[in-house]
């Protein structure tokens, strides 16, 4: 069973930079691709960035120029780097593990492609 755990979110002002982690333990984290997701209130679980066990990458339009996701395997954690921030980047923030054998790179923007997922942190943007 594989655990995530997020950490690195807070309140920033417009314009600000966050860097979130998410460390993985209880599997082998080398042969997962991994994925971040947020969620505003009111909203559905959407698509931030993703990125496979070979270091491939992949964003969401919004995000896109300002996110860059990246991997660390002997530390087992995922991060996301996150600049210029603006209020509507204002979410909880989560990080999602699948197996990249099971899911291919064009899946990867789906939530239910991922097994497991962390408890989330939350990300507040003010103007």
């Amino acid at each position: 069973q594989v655990q995530l755990v997020e950490s690195g979110g807070g309140l920033v002002q417009a314009g600000g930079s966050l860097r979130l982690s998410c460390a993985a333990s209880g599997g082998t984290f080398r042969n997962y691709a991994m994925g971040w997701f947020r969620q505003a209130p009111g909203k559905e679980r959407e698509f931030v960035a993703a990125i496979t066990s070979g270091g491939m990458t992949n964003y969401a339009d919004s995000v896109k120029g300002r996110f860059t996701i990246s991997r660390t395997n002997f530390k087992n954690t995922v991060y996301l780097q996150m600049n210029s921030l603006k209020p509507e980047d204002t979410a909880v923030y989560y990080c999602a593990a699948v197996t990249s054998s099971s899911s291919p790179y064009l899946d990867l923007p789906r939530p239910g492609a991922y097994d497991y997922w962390g408890q989330g942190t939350q990300v507040t943007v003010s103007s």
